[in-house]
């Protein structure tokens, strides 16, 4: 099987069900941002940021960020023979958020993206993460979109934040804070 078909050359692609529609539609927009977002946590995971468990939890919300694109690619109506990202999903980042922070100090000031390259990787990840959401919010607006989606996106930049904090955290480096115009700069 080659990789190339060619019916996309005129700028459309095709969603489950064969309907085509432009590259630039809203749908599509949507499930691409959610498919960056899935290529900036392989980024995440190769650089080897964390051990077995927590790298588990990136593998499994690959997963789930697949499934999300599946569902955003897929016209109304249309069964998909998929598990659907749900209210258990959204729960396990939330947990996952606890743990993390219980191991971190208290946040006390904005953090500005740094300090580690594995935190920095992560706060990628995060502002990624909300561009998909936005994406996923604009396509709501004139298809349904299912809340358990924004709310699993939403709940995921979250963690993502948390994970930047303890990948520096667990690495002795200080979160950077954000130092506004006329305030001192910690540093």
């Amino acid at each position: 099987m080659k990789i190339y078909t060619k019916t996309g050359d005129e700028g459309e692609t095709g969603l489950f069900g064969g309907q085509r529609v432009s590259k630039a539609s809203d749908r599509v927009e949507a499930y691409g941002e959610v498919d960056e977002l899935n290529s900036v946590l392989g980024v995440v995971r190769a650089s080897g940021a964390f051990g077995p468990p927590l790298d588990a939890l990136m593998q499994t919300i690959q997963s789930r960020l697949f499934d999300v694109g599946a569902e955003l690619a897929n016209p109304k109506g249309k069964a998909l023979g998929i598990a659907l990202v749900d209210d258990e999903d959204v729960l396990a980042l939330e947990d996952a958020i606890d743990l993390a922070e219980s191991e971190l100090p208290a946040l006390r000031t904005f953090v500005l993206p740094g300090g580690t390259p594995h935190s920095a990787q992560l706060h990628l990840a995060r502002t990624v993460c909300r561009r998909a959401e936005r994406r996923v919010v604009s396509l709501s607006a004139n298809d349904p979109v299912r809340p358990d989606l924004l709310r699993y996106l939403n709940r995921l930049s979250d963690l993502f934040f948390v994970l930047a904090r303890l990948a520096n955290h667990r690495a002795g480096v200080a979160d950077v804070p954000w130092a506004g115009r006329g305030t001192q700069s910690p540093g």
